[in-house]
C-alpha cells in the first residue's frame, strides 16, 4: 500500500506529530531470520539526495541545510525517543547519473543530541557538488546493498529519495522499484517542484504524481512534494519526522494494483531521446 500526499508546508503535520509518536501498524517490523539478533535500532534510513545539474546551487545548499537542521531539531529528537529502541541508523548519499553516487555520511547511529549534531555537522562540512543526468533507478540500485553493510539492524528499512525530475538515465524505474519492494524495503519520495518546468532542465508537470505512481512503494510509503522554496526545509523536516515515528500522513490509501500511472514511468527517458536521440 502507498499513500498519495503532497504539501507546500509541513507546519500542520509537524504539530500533529508532536502530539504523540511511536511505530504505527502501517510500517510493521520485518520478518527476521531465526539466527538474526533483535533489532538494535528502530529504522535503517538511507537518504538519497539528487545533485543533478537541474538543481541550482541555492537549491542544493538549502537541501543540505534542510536535512542537517531537521536531524538536530527538537521535534526530530522527540520522535526518536518515542521508538522502541530510541535510536535510528542513517546513511546519506548524493546521486545524479546511474554511475554517479557518493556517500556523504556512512552508516551512523543517532541516539540523541550529540550524535545528531555530529551527523548534521558532517553533512554541512562536505562541499556541494553537482552531476549530470538523473537516475532515480541508479540511486535505488545503489541504496539496496547499503542495508547489508549496516552493522545495525532495524524494524524497518527505508530509502528516502529526493529529486526534481524524472528518471532519464540507467534502467527503467519500475522494475528497480519492484526489486527493492521485494526485499522488504520501503521507498518514500520528496519531489522538488519549486521551479516552473523548462526545456533545458527537463522538468515535468506533476512530478509528485510521477513519484507517487512510479517511484515510491511499500507499506505506508508516501510523498511530500515541495512546491514552495520558502517551505523547503520545513517539508524535509516533516518527512523525516514521519519516517522516524513510523507514521504515514492521514490521506486516502490507494492500492497500487487499482490504478494506472497518471504520468508515464518512462517520460524522462522519452524526453531525453526526443531531444538528444540517445
Amino acid at each position: 500500500m502507498q499513500v498519495r500526499w503532497g504539501v507546500s508546508t509541513g507546519a500542520i503535520l509537524v504539530a500533529g506529530l508532536l502530539t504523540g509518536s511511536g511505530l504505527a501498524g502501517t510500517g510493521g517490523p520485518q520478518e527476521a531470520a531465526d539466527k538474526e539478533p533483535a533489532p538494535s535500532v528502530d529504522i535503517e534510513l538511507v537518504i538519497a539526495v539528487d545533485v543533478s545539474y537541474s538543481m541550482d546551487l541555492d537549491e542544493l545548499a538549502v537541501q543540505r541545510e534542510g536535512y542537517a537542521q531537521a536531524i538536530v531539531s527538537k521535534e526530530f529528537l522527540q520522535a526518536l525517543r518515542g521508538g522502541p529502541n530510541g535510536k535510528i541508523s542513517i546513511t546519506y548519499f548524493e546521486w545524479s547519473a546511474s554511475s554517479d553516487q557518493k556517500i556523504i555520511i556512512p552508516w551512523r547511529v543517532i541516539d540523541g543530541p550529540e550524535t545528531a549534531d555530529a551527523v548534521a555537522n558532517e553533512i554541512m562540512r562536505t562541499p556541494v557538488r553537482r552531476g549530470s543526468r538523473t537516475s532515480i533507478s541508479g540511486a535505488i540500485l545503489y541504496a539496496m546493498p547499503l542495508f547489508d553493510e549496516n552493522p545495525s539492524r532495524g524494524f524497518r528499512r527505508v530509502i528516502d529519495i529526493s529529486g526534481d525530475g524524472p528518471n532519464n538515465n540507467g534502467p527503467p524505474i519500475t522494475p528497480v522499484r519492484e526489486e527493492a519492494l521485494g526485499k522488504g524495503i520501503v521507498i518514500n519520495g520528496l519531489p522538488i517542484m519549486v521551479k516552473e518546468p523548462s526545456y533545458p532542465s527537463m522538468d515535468i508537470e506533476n512530478l509528485d504524481w510521477y513519484y507517487e505512481d512510479c517511484v515510491i512503494g511499500g507499506p505506508g510509503s508516501f510523498v511530500v512534494a515541495i512546491k514552495d522554496r520558502d517551505t523547503f526545509k520545513e517539508a524535509i523536516r516533516a518527512k523525516l519526522l514521519l519516517e522516524v515515528a513510523g507514521r504515514s500522513p492521514e490521506h486516502r490509501v490507494v492500492p497500487v494494483a487499482e490504478k494506472e500511472p497518471r504520468v508515464s514511468c518512462t517520460i524522462g527517458e522519452k524526453i531525453w531521446q526526443d531531444r538528444w536521440g540517445r
